[in-house]
């Protein structure tokens, strides 16, 4: 069976392979060694030579995996692997003091840090595109839909600016939690830094200086669930938008509405297999899909919050599945939908038809606004335009046909200004100075440029 990973990767994957991780180890233990060499507790020769050999270029994954196979301890096996490679007395000072908690956790802070700042760069792509078709498209008038029934008029503009606003706030968030989450440790098991005696405070001050993450204050023998926690439910969040977008796109792909299509290859894409006329938007629904496994490692992470005592194990075999596998199909899913945004077709003759679909039933609210001005209350035109809204579809007329029968109404109208009520692009509001007023702030505050 072909791995997830290579079907679905991007370049992220590469913070997240064996080889990367195993050169995150490696670096914490040459942070550990020089913190040691700095502080007089080994030789500096010892130092240099670990920092000199704590390299994938001498720390081979495959030698890593023997030794692990003997002896069933992944972390243990790299340290007797860099330890091979080392001259002299240095492998005598591997891993002194520490815990393996201390090394992985420390290790995930870095891998999660890149990954998350690899992740701004995908965003920060898609809201790029999304406050430029906002732009484009801040004119383009088009039928509102709730409960997936026609409403009352509004644009794409807003539609694209909605989901780049939305965009902006998880660019904010990532922010949040990349500060919280780039926490390292080094004190020992159960935390107490007894095996650094006097010297655990300035021996994981320097490595985390050295590695650029900031020291727990407190931890037990890990560092608290809650950080990974909050970063599994950040990737959901980022997801759950992109699903939210590729569903819309699904909604206005059908065949009866027929307004934004995802991309597709005249020449050469096949839509069914039996069907020769399908054009499924199968890059969307591929988006929808893969969301929904990244919204369902969020259980297990919030699970893994829940370690009994100083720690256990429970938490380690999912995390080395979720973390990965949550950053790597987000950013495929980021990818694909920054594609079908940049390349989508819109067919704004069905968009005027769907527009008009109703035949003025949808600019109701806005003859119940003005019947209000003139003399007749809310709540009564509410119930007269209710009324003829439904005598309209009985009958198969247009809103203006039936409001001409009606004396009452006809009376406080000219045609032509029935006429301007019943026209959509004159009910739009403030959507444009919306969508203005939004591109201003992202491009200023995320520097985007067109």
């Amino acid at each position: 069976m072909e791995s997830p990973f290579i079907r679905y990767n991007t370049p992220i994957s590469q913070i997240f392979n064996e080889e990367s991780k195993l050169q995150y180890w490696l670096k914490v233990e040459a942070a550990l060694a020089k913190a040691h060499a700095k502080l007089g507790n080994i030789p500096a020769d010892a130092a240099e030579e670990i920092e000199r050999k704590a390299k994938i270029q001498f720390v081979k994954v495959e030698r890593v995996k023997e030794i692990d196979k003997e002896i069933h301890h992944d972390l243990m096996a790299m340290v007797k692997a860099l330890e091979e490679q080392c001259e002299g007395n240095a492998g005598n000072y591997i891993h002194l003091g520490a815990t393996s908690y201390d090394t992985e956790d420390t290790a995930t802070a870095l891998q999660i840090k890149d990954a998350l700042n690899y992740l701004e760069g995908s965003i920060l792509k898609i809201l790029k595109t999304l406050t430029n078709l906002a732009e484009q498209k801040k004119k383009l008038i088009c039928i509102g839909r709730t409960h997936g029934q026609h409403a009352t008029p509004t644009t794409y503009g807003m539609r694209f600016g909605v989901w780049a606003y939305e965009f902006s706030r998880h660019l904010d968030r990532l922010k949040q939690v990349r500060d919280r989450i780039q926490y390292g440790k080094m004190s020992g098991a159960v935390g107490t830094m007894a095996s650094f005696g006097d010297k655990g405070f300035k021996i994981q001050q320097e490595v985390m200086q050295q590695l650029k993450l900031e020291p727990v204050l407190i931890a037990n023998q890990v560092i608290q669930r809650d950080r990974i926690a909050e970063t599994i439910l950040l990737t959901a969040l980022i997801a759950g938008t992109c699903s939210k977008i590729a569903r819309e796109f699904r909604i206005l792909q059908r065949t009866e509405i027929g307004e934004m299509y995802e991309p597709f290859k005249k020449d050469t894409q096949v839509g069914s297999s039996t069907m020769p006329h399908k054009r499924n938007p199968y890059k969307s629904e591929r988006i929808c899909s893969l969301g929904r496994v990244i919204k369902s490692n969020t259980i297990v992470a919030l699970d893994n919050m829940v370690l009994e005592d100083e720690r256990d194990m429970t938490n380690s075999a999912s995390e080395r599945v979720i973390i990965s596998e949550n950053f790597i199909f987000l950013d495929f899913i980021l990818s694909q939908l920054e594609q079908n945004l940049r390349n989508l077709e819109i067919n704004e003759q069905n968009i005027k038809k769907n527009l008009h679909l109703t035949r003025g039933a949808i600019l109701a609210e806005r003859i119940m606004v003005e019947l209000v001005k003139r003399g007749i209350g809310r709540q009564d035109a509410h119930e007269l335009l209710r009324k003829m809204i439904i005598k309209a579809r009985k009958d198969d007329k247009s809103l203006k046909e039936v409001f001409m029968e009606i004396h009452e109404v006809k009376s406080k109208f000219s045609n032509k200004e029935l006429d301007k009520l019943l026209t959509p692009e004159k009910y739009l509001g403030t959507a444009i100075t919306q969508v203005e007023n939004l591109i201003k702030y992202l491009r200023e505050k995320y520097k985007i440029t067109k």
